[in-house]
Formats: C-alpha cells, structure tokens, sequence
C-alpha cells in the first residue's frame, strides 16, 4: 500500500480540476497545466480533491500508485504557488546577467555562454552569481536548471562551478609538496 497514494490532493479555491480526452487539466491563477493519464490508475476529481487508486491490483500499477499522485499534486502547487530553483556561480570572474530572453553566462570559456530562456520560464539575476529559475511545471524549471548547471559543474578541489543553493560540494585535499 502507498501511504503516499492513499491521501487525497486537496483542490485550493481558484483551482478547477477537469479529466477529458484521457488527460487531467488543472487551471490556476498562474496557469494551465495538463497531464496524460496513465491506464493503470483511476482517478476522480470530487468536490475540493481528487483521489488517485490503482485500477488493478498488478505489481505496475501499485508502483504508478504515488508518483501518480504526486505528479497530480505538482500540478496543483504548480498552478497556485509555481516552482523555483536557485543557482549560485562560485570562481574568479564567472557571473551571469539576465537580458530579456537571453541569459549571458561568463564561466572562465574564451567566449561568453548566451543560453536562451525556454517559454514558460522566467529567469531573473538578483546579483551577478545568483540565479533564480521560476516557472509552473516543475519538471521544465529542474531541466532548466541542469542545462545551465551543466555548462560548469562544481569541482572537488576549489568549489568552482554553478551550484544548486543548499548542495554540499564534497571536496578533495589537494595534492602535497
């Protein structure tokens, strides 16, 4: 039994909830978002909630059970609240800069990194070592945010590198004299 599963998502007011065509939409004051629906799970959108059961008692569908439930209840956070993650720029002369659509990334390359901002996504740069990735679907704002990590990921031995705020940089000694 998923004890994930078993609770139902609370519907907040100013949300509306609606399965057609095979796909859970959820409408919020941010946005729309829809999801497909998977056979191996039912569910029902009642007053105020929607509920989440497997629709067989196969090994498949018990597995689907939570992140099916899950996945719903991104939707609604998504809809109401949105999704942020921060990144922070460690080393000598890197920074970044939001310009419009576009953002500048000066990572210790020969050229500057111009990395164009997905829709759907907002990117701001409070400072130039910080920045904040917002947006509704929590799966576009965590990809958004590997791509740009991507480019310099943190190294062992100083630090350097684009980190996500509150990841722990495991680092080495170094080499002796």
């Amino acid at each position: 039994m998923s004890r994930i599963g078993k609770k139902a998502v609370s519907i907040p007011s100013g949300v509306t909830a609606a399965i057609d065509g095979g796909q859970l939409s959820v409408k919020g004051p941010k946005g729309t978002l829809a999801m497909p629906l998977s056979d191996n799970i039912t569910y029902e959108v009642g007053e105020g909630s929607i509920s989440v059961q497997p629709a067989n008692g196969t090994r498949e569908a018990r597995a689907f059970w939570g992140m099916q439930r899950t996945l719903v209840q991104n939707l609604i956070t998504g809809v109401t609240e949105g999704f942020t993650k921060v990144l922070e720029i460690t080393g000598v002369g890197y920074r970044a800069n939001s310009q419009g659509k576009t953002l500048k990334l000066q990572l210790g390359y020969s050229h500057d990194v111009d990395f164009a901002v997905p829709e759907g996504i907002e990117i701001k740069t409070p400072d130039n070592t910080t920045i904040e990735i917002s947006g509704i679907d929590k799966q576009k704002v965590g990809q958004v945010a590997a791509e740009i990590r991507r480019w310099r990921k943190p190294e062992p031995y100083k630090g350097k590198g684009i980190k996500y705020r509150g990841e722990y940089i495991f680092r080495k000694e170094g080499k002796k004299k």
